[in-house]
């Protein structure tokens, strides 16, 4: 990575280890090569990431010629210029650099910027062959001065983006908007399995390269250069600043720190191996700041209004619990790790942010079951991790970690911090909740948080699972969902979209929005439902409208 300053101010299947990468992908490998075979070229887009009051991270990767295809180690280093601006036309340029796009780091490359404006748009772009080759053109955004005032800040919130299940077309809509601070992505940007190896439907959408379940370096590496070959996914990149982090899929189903439900060792490798694998690859195509830890667990802020805590929630965590051990409980056992639950609660502690926001890839608030029909019990128990026989445990998210949960909501109370507001995404669903003290007596008892729960933008919900017209038997699980659960409520099992988060001084409200059909490239998008929180209230009520 070369930092430059600007002048001031201005499920599975058992892989064929020898089926790598340069014959996994034949589609995305036979355009890249086709459309560079003149010299270099811009084939995945450009983005920003991680915006800062003074600088923002830029990212792309460079084909510099036509053997030099993601995953495969070969063409030249090639450097590779950017430039940020005040105007599209660059008439007004900021700031400028070289960074040398390295075979060794799949030719990707990342320029940390630094010496901007607070709360400023800037331009920016990509330029190789001595600048005769131009990139797309970006736009990013800085975050507001620390501590200063700032009347609102706006986030598009997603999660779980299966390619073989659908378009990204939730992605184009947020593109669309001009009112976005930046696009929060809370996990599964990508998704480890072999083609139709986590699909529902009758048939693949479009299928994923390589075809195999990803575990090599070079596999990662294609499955992200797929991805960022889609058209929505690089205007929304090139539209916004992103801010991810990662959950399972980004290794494999139900990862924690010393494996996966959907990993094998031997036949796949050693799961270190796969992990360092998976974090190279995420590291090099995603515009994010890595910890020196190798995380994603980090800490942004945006002006006095808000800070935003963002957590890591495999690399550290505890095997998930067998149902019905009893070992859920056991104070041993952690989703976070010490030092990431120690770094949260002094951090949320000495915030003096109106609103402490956490990006949490899996749910904290728990979840119990009331009177569910079997047929829907079956499809519900898999997307949250749930036996089939309804046990009131989901041993992937905080319910199978309770002592971690019970240590910050404790914190929570006992520091009497307040207005914090967890933003997850992980279940295909999208849930409004308030996450109780003690779930048993609540609403007798104390809310010491809210949660926002977005469903994803692509990959298998309710109807999805049963092969049904969305909302035809998913009315009667959620009424038994929330007559279990005081806590939850709202949720809807069945849409695909995304979420606009709006925080002011007065309330932090999430405006949910699902699209018509994630199976159509040029689906349309529309709102379906509001819930905010109110300064110092620790609840969750509905909101008429989104916020305009």
């Amino acid at each position: 990575m070369t930092t430059q300053h600007a002048p001031a101010p201005s499920r599975r299947t058992v892989v064929k280890a020898a089926a790598a990468t340069a014959v996994a992908a034949p589609v995305l490998l036979g355009t890249t090569a086709a459309r560079a075979a003149a010299g270099p070229v811009f084939l995945h887009g450009v983005a920003s990431g991680d915006p800062l009051p003074d600088g923002v991270l830029l990212w792309t990767r460079v084909t510099p010629s036509p053997d030099a295809v993601p995953g495969s180690g070969l063409g030249a280093d090639t450097p590779v210029g950017w430039e940020i601006a005040e105007d599209k036309a660059f008439s007004r340029p900021v700031a400028s650099g070289t960074s040398l796009a390295r075979a060794a780091s799949d030719h990707t490359v990342k320029a940390d910027v630094r010496g901007l404006r607070p709360a400023t748009a800037y331009w920016f772009r990509f330029s190789a062959a001595a600048g005769q080759v131009l990139s797309p053109v970006g736009r990013t955004r800085t975050a507001p001065a620390a501590g200063a005032a700032t009347p609102g800040v706006r986030f598009g919130v997603v999660s779980c983006a299966n390619w073989e299940a659908g378009f990204f077309s939730p992605y184009r809509h947020l593109a669309a908007r001009a009112d976005l601070d930046a696009v929060l992505h809370l996990g599964d940007y990508i998704y480890e399995y072999a083609s139709g190896g986590y699909a529902h439907g009758d048939t693949v959408v479009r299928p994923h390269s390589p075809l195999h379940e990803i575990f090599t370096l070079a596999d990662y590496r294609v499955r992200h250069a797929t991805y960022k070959t889609d058209a929505d996914l690089q205007a929304l990149h090139a539209a916004h600043p992103v801010i991810a982090i990662w959950d399972d899929h980004e290794f494999a189903n139900d990862a924690w720190s010393g494996g996966a439900e959907n990993h094998t060792p031997g036949a796949e490798g050693a799961w270190a191996d796969r992990v360092a694998a998976a974090k190279q690859a995420y590291f090099e195509w995603m515009p994010v700041r890595a910890s020196t830890e190798g995380t994603v667990y980090r800490r942004l802020s945006f002006g006095s209004l808000v800070e935003l805590h963002l957590l890591d929630l495999r690399s550290f965590r505890s095997a998930q619990a067998s149902i019905g051990s009893g070992s859920v409980d056991d104070p041993e056992r952690t989703i976070t790790g010490r030092a990431q639950l120690d770094w949260l609660k002094a951090g949320l502690a000495a915030s003096t942010a109106a609103w402490k926001l956490v990006g949490t890839s899996v749910m904290i608030s728990p979840v119990a079951f009331g009177s569910v029909p079997a047929d829907v019990l079956a499809p519900l128990a898999e997307l949250l991790g749930l036996p089939g026989g309804g046990i009131a445990v989901n041993v992937d998210q905080w319910d199978g970690y309770t002592d971690d949960r019970k240590e910050l909501i404790d914190h929570l109370r006992d520091r009497s911090v307040t207005n914090t507001v967890f933003l997850t995404g992980d279940i295909h669903m999208a849930w409004a909740n308030d996450v109780p003290v003690k779930a048993a007596t609540y609403p007798l008892s104390a809310s010491a948080a809210t949660e926002f729960v977005v469903t994803s933008v692509t990959s298998d919900n309710l109807d999805d699972i049963l092969k049904v017209p969305a909302h035809t038997v998913s009315e009667v699980a959620a009424l038994a969902v929330k007559a279990a659960n005081r806590h939850v409520k709202w949720v809807d099992m069945d849409g695909h979209g995304y979420g606009v988060l709006d925080v002011t001084a007065a309330r932090s409200q999430m405006d949910y929005y699902a699209v018509s059909d994630k199976t159509r490239q040029d689906a349309t998008a529309a709102w379906v439902r509001s819930y905010r929180t109110l300064n110092g209230t620790q609840k969750i009520e509905r909101a008429d409208a989104p916020v305009r």
